[in-house]
Protein backbone atom coordinates (compact mmCIF):
# COMPACT_ATOMS: atom_id res chain seq x y z
CA UNK A 1 0.00 0.00 0.00
CA UNK A 2 3.09 2.20 0.87
CA UNK A 3 4.13 2.05 -2.63
CA UNK A 4 1.00 2.65 -3.96
CA UNK A 5 0.29 5.71 -2.23
CA UNK A 6 3.80 7.19 -3.58
CA UNK A 7 3.34 6.29 -7.07
CA UNK A 8 -0.13 7.61 -6.95
CA UNK A 9 1.27 10.90 -5.05
CA UNK A 10 4.00 10.98 -8.13
CA UNK A 11 1.60 10.27 -10.91
CA UNK A 12 -0.70 13.28 -9.77
CA UNK A 13 2.56 15.61 -9.60
CA UNK A 14 3.57 14.69 -12.96
CA UNK A 15 0.35 14.90 -14.13
CA UNK A 16 -1.05 18.40 -12.60
CA UNK A 17 1.59 21.43 -11.67
CA UNK A 18 -1.03 22.65 -8.96
CA UNK A 19 -0.17 19.72 -7.28
CA UNK A 20 2.22 19.49 -3.93
CA UNK A 21 2.91 17.92 -1.12
CA UNK A 22 3.81 19.69 2.83
CA UNK A 23 3.68 18.42 6.17
CA UNK A 24 6.04 17.57 8.82
CA UNK A 25 9.17 15.50 7.47
CA UNK A 26 7.79 14.98 3.95
CA UNK A 27 10.48 15.93 1.91
CA UNK A 28 14.32 15.08 3.20
CA UNK A 29 12.80 12.45 5.41
CA UNK A 30 10.49 11.06 2.68
CA UNK A 31 7.59 11.07 5.73
CA UNK A 32 8.32 8.42 8.69
CA UNK A 33 6.50 6.20 6.65
CA UNK A 34 8.27 6.90 3.65
CA UNK A 35 5.09 7.73 1.92
CA UNK A 36 6.90 10.68 0.03
CA UNK A 37 10.32 9.42 -0.10
CA UNK A 38 12.50 10.65 -3.15
CA UNK A 39 9.56 12.90 -4.48
CA UNK A 40 11.61 16.28 -2.45
CA UNK A 41 14.85 15.14 -4.81
CA UNK A 42 12.50 14.69 -8.07
CA UNK A 43 10.30 17.31 -7.68
CA UNK A 44 12.08 20.03 -5.55
CA UNK A 45 11.53 22.21 -1.81
CA UNK A 46 8.84 24.68 -3.99
CA UNK A 47 6.58 21.21 -4.39
CA UNK A 48 7.46 19.19 -1.56
CA UNK A 49 7.40 21.45 1.37
CA UNK A 50 8.79 20.58 4.55
CA UNK A 51 6.98 22.28 7.59
CA UNK A 52 7.00 23.18 11.11
CA UNK A 53 5.94 20.78 13.77
CA UNK A 54 2.43 22.74 13.73
CA UNK A 55 -0.56 20.98 12.51
CA UNK A 56 -2.74 23.80 12.72
CA UNK A 57 -0.25 25.89 10.87
CA UNK A 58 0.03 23.07 8.17
CA UNK A 59 -3.78 23.06 7.42
CA UNK A 60 -4.08 26.69 7.43
CA UNK A 61 -1.74 27.03 4.78
CA UNK A 62 -3.03 24.33 3.20
CA UNK A 63 -6.37 26.04 2.81
CA UNK A 64 -4.71 29.49 1.91
CA UNK A 65 -2.71 27.72 -1.17
CA UNK A 66 -6.08 25.69 -2.26
CA UNK A 67 -8.21 28.99 -2.08
CA UNK A 68 -5.25 30.64 -4.72
CA UNK A 69 -5.85 27.55 -7.25
CA UNK A 70 -3.30 24.82 -6.33
CA UNK A 71 -4.04 21.60 -5.10
CA UNK A 72 -2.25 21.07 -1.87
CA UNK A 73 -1.36 17.69 -0.42
CA UNK A 74 -1.18 17.71 3.15
CA UNK A 75 0.42 15.37 5.66
CA UNK A 76 -0.98 14.82 9.38
CA UNK A 77 1.73 12.70 10.43
CA UNK A 78 -0.47 10.78 12.67
CA UNK A 79 -4.60 11.56 12.76
CA UNK A 80 -4.32 11.52 16.30
CA UNK A 81 -2.39 14.95 16.67
CA UNK A 82 -5.26 15.86 13.70
CA UNK A 83 -6.79 18.00 17.31
CA UNK A 84 -4.05 20.62 16.49
CA UNK A 85 -5.56 21.45 13.58
CA UNK A 86 -9.57 20.57 14.23
CA UNK A 87 -10.48 24.20 14.04
CA UNK A 88 -8.99 24.38 10.47
CA UNK A 89 -9.98 21.40 9.19
CA UNK A 90 -13.83 21.65 10.64
CA UNK A 91 -14.38 25.38 10.57
CA UNK A 92 -12.44 26.46 7.93
CA UNK A 93 -11.56 23.96 5.56
CA UNK A 94 -14.99 22.38 5.18
CA UNK A 95 -16.81 24.91 5.27
CA UNK A 96 -15.98 27.44 2.52
CA UNK A 97 -17.67 26.79 -0.25
CA UNK A 98 -20.77 27.60 2.01
CA UNK A 99 -19.42 29.95 3.42
CA UNK A 100 -18.03 31.76 -0.14
CA UNK A 101 -22.01 30.86 -1.36
CA UNK A 102 -20.11 28.78 -4.02
CA UNK A 103 -17.24 31.62 -5.27
CA UNK A 104 -15.07 29.16 -3.48
CA UNK A 105 -13.57 25.60 -3.72
CA UNK A 106 -11.30 23.88 -1.70
CA UNK A 107 -9.67 21.25 -3.48
CA UNK A 108 -7.40 19.99 -0.85
CA UNK A 109 -6.54 16.17 0.47
CA UNK A 110 -5.64 15.84 3.73
CA UNK A 111 -3.43 12.23 4.37
CA UNK A 112 -3.53 11.23 7.49
CA UNK A 113 -2.31 7.59 9.02
CA UNK A 114 -3.87 6.01 11.90
CA UNK A 115 -4.85 2.39 13.99
CA UNK A 116 -3.53 0.46 15.83
CA UNK A 117 -1.56 -2.74 16.42
CA UNK A 118 1.62 -1.13 14.74
CA UNK A 119 3.42 -0.42 18.32
CA UNK A 120 3.30 2.94 18.42
CA UNK A 121 3.25 5.25 21.20
CA UNK A 122 -0.25 7.03 22.95
CA UNK A 123 -1.95 9.30 20.41
CA UNK A 124 -0.14 7.83 17.38
CA UNK A 125 -2.88 4.74 16.97
CA UNK A 126 -6.34 7.14 17.84
CA UNK A 127 -8.77 6.26 15.26
CA UNK A 128 -10.78 9.36 15.46
CA UNK A 129 -12.59 9.00 12.12
CA UNK A 130 -16.41 9.61 13.76
CA UNK A 131 -15.30 12.76 14.75
CA UNK A 132 -14.53 14.41 11.05
CA UNK A 133 -17.88 12.58 10.04
CA UNK A 134 -19.84 14.83 11.78
CA UNK A 135 -17.89 17.97 9.80
CA UNK A 136 -20.38 19.24 6.77
CA UNK A 137 -18.35 20.08 3.54
CA UNK A 138 -15.63 17.45 4.70
CA UNK A 139 -15.51 13.74 3.02
CA UNK A 140 -13.39 11.12 4.44
CA UNK A 141 -12.19 8.10 2.79
CA UNK A 142 -10.12 5.04 3.86
CA UNK A 143 -8.55 3.06 1.56
CA UNK A 144 -8.20 -0.97 2.37
CA UNK A 145 -6.17 -2.41 -0.08
CA UNK A 146 -3.64 -1.14 -2.21
CA UNK A 147 -5.53 -0.68 -5.25
CA UNK A 148 -7.93 1.83 -3.53
CA UNK A 149 -5.40 3.45 -2.36
CA UNK A 150 -4.29 4.21 -6.07
CA UNK A 151 -8.21 4.63 -7.11
CA UNK A 152 -9.02 6.69 -4.02
CA UNK A 153 -6.41 8.68 -3.51
CA UNK A 154 -5.82 9.81 -7.65
CA UNK A 155 -10.09 10.71 -7.14
CA UNK A 156 -9.21 12.99 -4.15
CA UNK A 157 -6.57 14.80 -5.05
CA UNK A 158 -8.54 15.76 -8.12
CA UNK A 159 -11.80 16.44 -6.26
CA UNK A 160 -12.68 20.55 -6.32
CA UNK A 161 -14.44 19.75 -2.76
CA UNK A 162 -11.76 18.83 0.60
CA UNK A 163 -10.99 14.86 1.69
CA UNK A 164 -9.88 13.35 4.92
CA UNK A 165 -7.71 10.34 3.44
CA UNK A 166 -6.94 7.98 6.05
CA UNK A 167 -4.65 5.61 5.53
CA UNK A 168 -4.03 2.27 8.09
CA UNK A 169 -0.40 2.61 9.85
CA UNK A 170 -0.03 -1.52 9.72
CA UNK A 171 -1.48 -2.13 6.10
CA UNK A 172 0.79 0.21 4.57
CA UNK A 173 3.50 -2.82 4.61
CA UNK A 174 1.17 -5.71 5.56
CA UNK A 175 -1.54 -5.10 2.85
CA UNK A 176 -0.52 -6.09 -0.85
CA UNK A 177 -2.55 -6.92 -3.62
CA UNK A 178 -2.36 -5.85 -7.93
CA UNK A 179 -2.94 -2.54 -8.94
CA UNK A 180 -3.21 -1.71 -12.38
CA UNK A 181 -0.79 0.30 -14.11
CA UNK A 182 -3.11 2.78 -15.48
CA UNK A 183 -4.84 6.09 -14.70
CA UNK A 184 -8.00 5.02 -12.53
CA UNK A 185 -9.93 6.55 -10.02
CA UNK A 186 -12.73 5.21 -7.75
CA UNK A 187 -15.71 7.30 -6.88
CA UNK A 188 -16.63 7.84 -3.25
CA UNK A 189 -19.78 6.76 -1.61
CA UNK A 190 -19.44 3.27 -3.43
CA UNK A 191 -18.27 0.38 -0.97
CA UNK A 192 -16.92 -2.69 -2.18
CA UNK A 193 -17.90 -6.50 -1.52
CA UNK A 194 -14.61 -7.76 0.22
CA UNK A 195 -16.53 -11.81 0.28
CA UNK A 196 -19.45 -12.84 -0.58
CA UNK A 197 -21.93 -14.54 1.74
CA UNK A 198 -25.09 -15.28 2.75
CA UNK A 199 -26.07 -15.77 6.81
CA UNK A 200 -24.55 -12.43 8.26
CA UNK A 201 -23.09 -9.09 6.92
CA UNK A 202 -19.40 -7.79 8.90
CA UNK A 203 -19.46 -3.85 7.49
CA UNK A 204 -15.99 -2.33 7.66
CA UNK A 205 -13.40 -0.39 6.39
CA UNK A 206 -9.41 0.56 6.67
CA UNK A 207 -7.71 -2.22 8.09
CA UNK A 208 -10.72 -3.73 10.06
CA UNK A 209 -11.73 -5.22 6.57
CA UNK A 210 -9.01 -7.80 7.19
CA UNK A 211 -9.50 -8.70 10.42
CA UNK A 212 -13.19 -8.77 9.68
CA UNK A 213 -12.04 -11.54 6.80
CA UNK A 214 -10.09 -13.52 9.19
CA UNK A 215 -13.28 -13.75 11.16
CA UNK A 216 -15.16 -15.01 8.23
CA UNK A 217 -12.97 -17.67 7.42
CA UNK A 218 -13.28 -18.93 10.82
CA UNK A 219 -16.95 -18.62 10.10
CA UNK A 220 -16.60 -20.45 6.94
CA UNK A 221 -15.35 -23.99 9.04
CA UNK A 222 -18.54 -23.93 11.37
CA UNK A 223 -20.45 -23.32 8.25
CA UNK A 224 -21.74 -20.11 8.61
CA UNK A 225 -21.05 -17.96 5.50
CA UNK A 226 -20.42 -14.45 5.92
CA UNK A 227 -20.37 -11.47 3.90
CA UNK A 228 -17.96 -9.12 4.39
CA UNK A 229 -17.91 -5.39 2.97
CA UNK A 230 -15.39 -2.62 2.61
CA UNK A 231 -17.04 0.52 2.93
CA UNK A 232 -14.27 2.83 1.63
CA UNK A 233 -16.00 6.12 2.28
CA UNK A 234 -17.78 7.08 5.34
CA UNK A 235 -18.78 10.42 4.15
CA UNK A 236 -19.96 9.66 1.74
CA UNK A 237 -21.48 6.26 2.89
CA UNK A 238 -23.24 3.27 0.56
CA UNK A 239 -26.54 2.96 2.49
CA UNK A 240 -27.99 1.03 -1.14
CA UNK A 241 -25.17 -0.87 -0.66
CA UNK A 242 -25.37 -1.58 2.83
CA UNK A 243 -29.28 -2.18 2.95
CA UNK A 244 -28.89 -4.84 0.05
CA UNK A 245 -26.55 -6.86 1.91
CA UNK A 246 -28.35 -6.48 5.03
CA UNK A 247 -31.57 -7.51 3.46
CA UNK A 248 -29.87 -10.42 2.14
CA UNK A 249 -28.21 -11.91 5.06
CA UNK A 250 -30.76 -10.64 7.90
CA UNK A 251 -27.56 -9.93 10.24
CA UNK A 252 -25.12 -7.45 10.11
CA UNK A 253 -22.08 -7.01 12.64
CA UNK A 254 -19.83 -3.51 12.19
CA UNK A 255 -16.29 -3.63 13.05
CA UNK A 256 -14.06 -0.87 13.99
CA UNK A 257 -10.94 0.04 15.84
CA UNK A 258 -11.98 3.39 17.50
CA UNK A 259 -14.14 2.93 20.89
CA UNK A 260 -17.45 1.60 20.73
CA UNK A 261 -19.23 4.98 22.51
CA UNK A 262 -19.86 7.03 19.59
CA UNK A 263 -17.89 5.31 17.40
CA UNK A 264 -19.25 5.50 13.61
CA UNK A 265 -20.26 2.02 13.98
CA UNK A 266 -23.53 2.92 15.91
CA UNK A 267 -24.26 5.22 12.75
CA UNK A 268 -24.23 2.47 10.79
CA UNK A 269 -26.50 0.17 13.10
CA UNK A 270 -28.80 3.48 12.87
CA UNK A 271 -28.34 3.34 9.14
CA UNK A 272 -29.15 -0.38 8.98
CA UNK A 273 -31.78 -0.21 11.79
CA UNK A 274 -33.99 2.69 9.39
CA UNK A 275 -33.67 0.52 5.68
CA UNK A 276 -33.69 -2.95 6.82
CA UNK A 277 -35.33 -3.06 10.10
CA UNK A 278 -37.93 -5.72 9.08
CA UNK A 279 -34.81 -7.85 7.26
CA UNK A 280 -33.00 -8.28 10.65
CA UNK A 281 -33.15 -11.64 12.33
CA UNK A 282 -30.89 -10.88 15.51
CA UNK A 283 -30.03 -7.57 16.58
CA UNK A 284 -27.03 -4.93 15.01
CA UNK A 285 -23.77 -6.38 17.12
CA UNK A 286 -21.06 -3.81 17.10
CA UNK A 287 -17.23 -4.93 17.50
CA UNK A 288 -15.16 -1.74 18.70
Amino acid sequence: MIEAIRQTLSAEMHRDPKVLLMGEDVGKLGGVFRATQGLQAEFGEDRVIDMPLAEGVIIGSALGLALSGLRPVAELQFLGFGAQAFHQMSQQVARYRYRSQGRFSVPMTIRAPFGGLAKTPEMHADALEALYTHTPGLQVVLPATASDAKGLLTMAIRSDDPVLFLEPIRGYRLIKDEVPNIDFEIPFGKLRVHREGEHVTIIAWSASVHTANLAAEELALKGISAEVLDLRSLVPLDVEGITKSVIKTGRCVVVHEAPLTSGFGGEIAATVQEEAFFSLQAPILRVA
